[in-house]
């Protein structure tokens, strides 16, 4: 078993040594620097071997205030490509937890800043762990209104960035 797992293809090289304090340093501001940084180091904890705090770092980036002009996005595309590869190349062997449950809770719990944006990309994770992992069973006790392709992408269109949903439907697609 390696102790490095390869690089996912969709996120920027991560140097070595990279720790959570990549992350705080940004401290309220959730701009393009730190959604570099949030890809960054998602890559970096993937490589160690940890693909369920990597998913979560995916979702720190999803969350990062973007217009959609930003210059980093034309090099490193909101992250729905690089979450359909975590969810499919999981190893086996380490913990990821369930995240087709998470992204059904946190969707359904999402607050302000930006609720809108922030609750449909989580949806859209939700559904690419279902395309993705069809295995992986949803909350049957969480009872909550579970939106089809067609609403998150019409959702996607309304509240995310130009181009969102094209993006995340993409990632959808079985891999080539």
């Amino acid at each position: 078993m390696p102790d490095r797992l390869p690089p996912c293809p969709h996120l920027p090289p991560a140097p070595a040594g990279l720790d959570a304090g990549l992350l705080t340093a940004h401290g309220s501001d959730r701009g393009a620097v730190f959604y570099l940084a949030a890809l960054t180091y998602g890559q970096s904890l993937w490589q160690r071997r940890l693909p369920a705090r990597a998913i979560l770092c995916l979702d720190r980036a999803l969350g990062a205030d973007l217009r959609g002009d930003e210059p980093v996005l034309t090099a490193w595309p909101l992250p729905y490509a690089a979450m359909a590869w975590f969810l499919r190349h999981a190893p086996g062997d380490r913990f990821v937890g369930n995240p087709r449950v998470h992204f059904q809770h946190l969707a359904d719990r999402m607050n302000a800043p930006r609720r809108d944006q922030r609750r449909w990309r989580a949806w859209a994770c939700w559904a690419l762990a279902r395309v993705v992992r069809p295995d992986w069973p949803g909350d049957p006790k969480h009872r909550v209104d579970e939106p089809n392709l067609d609403q998150i992408g019409l959702r996607l269109d309304a509240h995310g960035i130009p181009g969102e949903a094209e993006l995340w439907r993409r990632a959808l697609a079985p891999e080539q």
